[in-house]
């Protein structure tokens, strides 16, 4: 059956910080970690499924390590916590320290796609898909629950270049967040709090290369952040309405924030120029616009967004570029 056992406390971490590595003041350090065991019902791969998660591969929140395991540093509603995710024979054995430790484990069954049942999908529509879906069946769509860690990147990716926008994601995490709590990277960061997304300064938001708009509209968000965080209970299309009453956030980036953190298999991101392209291209061998794309993925209606990352994770190297590259950001120095 699908689930986590019980809770278990250990001794002793599994690993040691790097000597010299601070730890975070609301750690406590006689704390045990907690640890489990998630044996999922169907086939997952976690790397794949989480990447989605990662901004770049330098994001200060994330670590995938060569040994195949996986490091996040979050912020639960009970507080900050590190979860270490290592994938075995028997199941995924997840550990998690911090004050927010118990919960992190708990929430760790939907982070995976616990909830990702793929009903009504069929992946036989299409032979592209078809094959995606073949060639990755440890893909599932991930559920977080945490809202402003998924919707503070998304901001800052609206209107820019994406590796502007994980270069901001990177310095702001790096400078505004705090160690992780127990073992593990020593670059491991926890992610702002709203409380510190409110804070930041006008010339560290210039410095990470954030304009005023995007900087507002995440600043906007976070004065709310309780508010939004009720979305992960919500009914989607209450959700969605919640999301959108914050002015600076549009329907792409309530998608781009349904699909990571509230786990919604439909969401289509509308108004992104490649992503249309993309998908016309890998469906039809065409160039496609927005209502081109809601076309093509009608059949699809209730996995559109699975659909999407099939396409993303087999077709994008492979797919011709179109249009101009956006302008850098210039970053104040």
């Amino acid at each position: 059956m699908e689930g986590v056992s019980h809770t278990v406390p250990v001794a002793d971490p599994a690993e040691p910080r790097t000597p010299g590595a601070p730890g975070p003041p609301d750690d406590d350090p006689a704390a045990p970690p907690l640890t489990s065991v998630y044996r999922p019902a169907a086939p997952l791969d976690v790397r794949l499924t989480l990447r989605t998660l990662r901004r770049g591969g330098g994001d200060p929140a994330w670590s995938f390590a060569p040994d195949g395991g996986v490091w996040q540093a979050t912020r639960t509603t009970d507080g900050p916590a590190t979860r270490h995710l290592r994938p075995r024979a028997d199941g995924v054995h997840v550990t998690t320290w911090g004050p927010g430790a118990e919960r992190a484990l708990a929430e760790t069954p939907d982070l995976l796609g616990a909830r990702d049942s793929g009903d009504g999908f069929d992946s036989r529509l299409h032979r592209v898909v078809h094959d995606a879906h073949r060639r990755l069946p440890g893909l599932r769509i991930t559920r977080s629950g945490n809202v402003l860690e998924a919707l503070v990147p998304a901001i800052l990716e609206q209107k820019v270049v994406g590796l502007d926008a994980q270069a901001s994601w990177r310095r702001l995490v790096r400078q505004h967040g705090s160690p992780a709590p127990g073992p593990g990277p020593s670059t491991l960061r926890v992610p702002p709090d709203a409380a510190t997304w409110l804070a930041v300064p006008v010339w560290d938001w210039r410095r990470a290369g954030v304009d005023e708009q995007r900087a507002g509209t995440v600043q906007r968000a976070a004065a709310v952040a309780p508010r939004l965080q009720e979305t992960v209970g919500l009914p989607t299309a209450e959700a969605y309405r919640r999301l959108l009453t914050v002015r600076g956030i549009g329907p792409w980036t309530v998608a781009e924030v349904s699909s990571r953190a509230l786990g919604d298999a439909d969401a289509v991101s509308v108004g992104d120029f490649h992503l249309a392209h993309l998908v016309g291209w890998a469906l039809t061998g065409r160039r496609t616009d927005d209502a081109g794309m809601l076309e093509l993925l009608a059949p699809w209606a209730g996995q559109r967004h699975r659909v999407i990352r099939l396409i993303e994770l087999t077709q994008a190297s492979s797919a011709p570029r179109f249009g101009h590259r956006a302008a850098r950001a210039r970053p104040m120095r």
